[in-house]
């Protein structure tokens, strides 16, 4: 899939390590850096959201390499990152209601084990890290689109972890020497994104209910908005990020496409490409999300050059495409 290239850098000198590289996003920047010769690509992943079966391609390279292990664990981390030059943070526990029945457990996770990561990177002489932050992060503020210095009050717990690790970034930056980026993900889908478990994303569960002909449930009336952003714009921004050469404190930037979404047009996208006319099922909606979200990429894009490289149309095409060579989905005959 990745065919473009991002960076013009030579990086086969160059160690990357990716903390969550067996998940969604993170196996995806995997998939990138092997196609385009990076040095060295390691991965950390405890596999609790992550699937072997995402970095399976990979695991006779010899430039690949994984730890099983979790970020939780300081010892762990500093292994990971022993000779890494940049560090690309993906390990987290994403869902806003997963946080909001275990609240605890998401805080270990994505703030304390950033937390951990913060500090292996800092004293491993990694040259960057490149972290995932979240849209969630605007919580309440009505205004848009989304602009980076103007957010309201966290609307769910996963909320809260993620604008605590914005904090924490900002401290290393200011107290440390230690600079990293944040990346404010809209709404990321694509290929290996998980349809399974309670808490799956929207995208991948409207393509199952496409493929078996059945409608889907929307929470709400449908008129609930998102910037839905294909994986490969998710990606460009990592690698952008890595080797932005005027980012010299710590900077957040939104990752987005810049356009807007209802989950009814959603739905109707998907119904295109699939061939199939049903109506949805409407339900109430659920506690923690926010109504409307859009973004303003024009930081991104001045300070990293970041492009939008593909439109939620192409990215729903190539998506419901890999799909349907996968064994992620639970496709009746």
């Amino acid at each position: 899939m990745y065919t473009q290239k991002y960076h013009t850098q030579d990086i086969s000198q160059a160690t990357f390590l990716v903390t969550g590289g067996a998940g969604f996003i993170g196996s995806n920047i995997v998939e990138y850096l092997l196609t385009h010769g990076a040095g060295k690509v390691r991965v950390l992943d405890n596999f609790s959201t992550g699937s072997m079966e995402n970095i399976e391609p990979w695991l006779a390279r010899p430039e690949f390499s994984l730890i099983e292990g979790d970020i939780r664990d300081l010892d762990t981390c500093r292994r990971a990152v022993d000779g890494v030059d940049y560090v690309l943070h993906q390990a987290a526990l994403g869902s806003v209601p997963r946080s909001i029945n275990d609240p605890i457990t998401s805080n270990e996770v994505n703030v304390s084990g950033f937390l951990n990561m913060l500090v292996a990177a800092r004293d491993g002489g990694v040259k960057r890290m490149v972290y995932a932050a979240s849209s969630s992060t605007y919580g309440d503020h009505p205004g848009l689109p989304k602009v980076e210095d103007k957010i309201g009050n966290p609307l769910s717990p996963y909320a809260v972890t993620k604008y605590v690790n914005e904090l924490y970034a900002q401290v290393f930056s200011r107290v440390y020497d230690f600079h990293t980026i944040g990346l404010r993900y809209f709404n990321v889908f694509g290929p290996r994104q998980n349809p399974r478990g309670p808490y799956a994303a929207v995208i991948p569960l409207f393509i199952q209910s496409a493929l078996n002909q059945q409608a889907p449930f929307i929470n709400g009336d449908g008129a609930t908005s998102r910037d839905f952003t294909f994986v490969e714009n998710a990606v460009q921004a990592n690698i952008k990020a890595c080797f932005a050469p005027d980012i010299a404190l710590h900077e957040v930037v939104n990752v987005a496409v810049g356009d807007v979404t209802t989950l009814n047009q959603l739905w109707k996208y998907i119904c295109d490409i699939t061939g199939i006319d049903l109506q949805p099922n409407y339900r109430e909606e659920r506690k923690g999300d926010v109504r409307h979200s859009l973004a303003n990429v024009s930081k991104a894009q001045q300070l990293m050059g970041y492009q939008p490289a593909v439109t939620i149309q192409a990215g729903l095409q190539t998506t419901v495409e890999w799909y349907k060579q996968s064994s992620y989905l639970k496709v009746t005959p």
